[in-house]
């Protein structure tokens, strides 16, 4: 990768005296508690090395977040625009029990579901496969399709966690990976990803637009949701048949850990913070890396508007592919999930290394 990066001079990054150094800070520490700890990822990405480890050490204890991000860091810039989009935490009415108005189930993760991040198997297509089903004699085979676990959730297969209003409303539960639930008794349950079925994962929206029913320029997450429910979503109808061709199904299991009630949960483990947090292509990148991203986007209201700030690596996303390419995390509700389906921006990419790692 280094013929894309380029070292720079942190006076030469657009707004950086600006920026609040201090609010970076408090989210890299809660990622450098895990790396120190070797706490646990939900999906693993590259491995954090000992000059990232030594940053972690330091960022503890750092006093002057400004002069920590400077003695601990070099900054490289990426070659050529880069990409953003947005995502969120879903907020959602659900019930414990099916009934006529919330009859789409939310599903725990199935005991025979193996994870095949490190390993990866060859599906019947020649996709590649990051999850399989353990048969009885222990042979792996690849886990059913969203289509085919609809199906058999349907006919009672699989224990639901919850139910919800409809299928589009779970879709997108999973496209962000994360939900909090609300209940008749006002109670909420935090839902946590917890694996995939593995088969590659397939933009609905863009889909959408191929085939001319969304214009490019009015493409947002409420246009899309409108459109799907317009088209049907009960089986067989072809909303739900277009959200069918995106084959890959997301599990999620009740969150109850502190962490939970600071935000959801990211593939690095950590709890996420809105508008400093970022999912990256885990295959590329380390959790913990600090990144500067600078764009024009809509993220305080529907006007487009100057965001350049320090951003901290803390998930990752199926669809998040490539060095210059990020998913920007805006919270929780309705308003950040307005703002954030509207996100599709070129930037300008900046990522900080620790002092002594070779670009």
């Amino acid at each position: 990768m280094s013929e894309s990066l380029a070292a720079i001079r942190f006076d030469a990054i657009p707004g950086w005296a600006d920026d609040d150094h201090a609010a970076a800070l408090d989210v890299f520490r809660r990622s450098a508690a895990r790396i120190l700890s070797r706490g646990p990822e939900q999906r693993p990405a590259l491995p954090a090395d000992e000059a990232l480890r030594a940053a972690c050490r330091a960022g503890l204890d750092a006093a002057d977040a400004t002069a920590f991000f400077h003695d601990r860091f070099s900054p490289f810039r990426l070659s050529g625009e880069g990409f953003v989009t947005a995502y969120y935490e879903v907020e959602a009415e659900a019930q414990l029990t099916p009934s006529t108005d919330f009859p789409t189930p939310v599903l725990g993760r199935p005991a025979d579901l193996v994870t095949l991040n490190d390993a990866p198997t060859t599906g019947p297509g020649g996709e590649t496969l990051t999850g399989a089903r353990r048969c009885a004699d222990g042979a792996l085979v690849p886990f059913a399709e969203r289509a085919a676990i609809e199906a058999a959730a349907e006919s009672g297969a699989f224990a639901p966690i919850a139910y919800v209003r409809d299928a589009v409303e779970l879709f997108f539960m999973q496209v962000q990976g994360s939900a909090r639930l609300r209940l008749e008794d006002g109670s909420t349950l935090a839902l946590t990803y917890d694996g995939r079925n593995g088969w590659p994962y397939t933009s609905i929206g863009r889909l959408a637009i191929a085939r001319g029913l969304i214009a490019p320029d009015e493409m947002s997450l409420e246009r899309l949701k409108a459109t799907l429910r317009r088209m049907g979503t009960e089986p067989g109808r072809p909303g739900r048949t277009l959200m069918q061709e995106n084959r890959s199904y997301v599990f999620f299991r009740i969150d109850t850990g502190a962490d939970r009630a600071i935000g959801p949960i990211g593939g690095a483990g950590d709890a996420l913070t809105p508008l400093r947090s970022i999912a990256i292509d885990r295959s590329l990148w380390r959790y913990g890396s600090p990144f500067w991203i600078s764009t024009r986007i809509p993220w305080r209201s529907d006007a487009e508007e100057e965001f350049a700030r320090l951003m901290i690596a803390q998930d990752t996303g199926s669809a998040i592919l490539g060095a210059a390419r990020a998913d920007l995390f805006f919270g929780a509700g309705p308003h950040a999930g307005h703002l954030a389906g509207r996100v599709r921006h070129g930037a300008q990419f900046t990522v900080l290394l620790p002092r002594g790692t070779a670009p």
